[in-house]
């Protein structure tokens, strides 16, 4: 009676099935064949990776696609500080 892998989730949530307890009959070459693939899996997802960081922190672009924001937050700042100015001159 064969006992199928069992699933956990990765770090990135990703389900990833564990080999059965006991000895695994793999030649060399599949084990090569299986290290040289999740090498290029890991070096996709490091590239995806460092795009994705690249387009988050240019502050360029975050401006232009949240301009209207940044001008809502500013006009509240800003009638925020007018207001404590006013208080306090009285």
């Amino acid at each position: 009676m064969s006992k199928e892998p069992e699933i956990y989730r990765s770090g990135a949530g990703e389900p990833v099935a564990r080999a059965a307890a006991g000895p695994v009959q793999r030649s060399s070459s599949e084990i090569r064949a299986d290290i040289e693939r999740q090498r290029e899996e890991l070096s996709h997802s490091v590239e995806a990776l460092r795009t994705r960081v690249t387009e988050l922190t240019e502050w360029r672009r975050q401006v232009r696609e949240h301009r209207r924001e940044l001008i809502i937050g500013a006009a509240v700042v800003g009638f925020a500080v007018g207001g404590l100015m006013a208080l306090r001159r009285r």
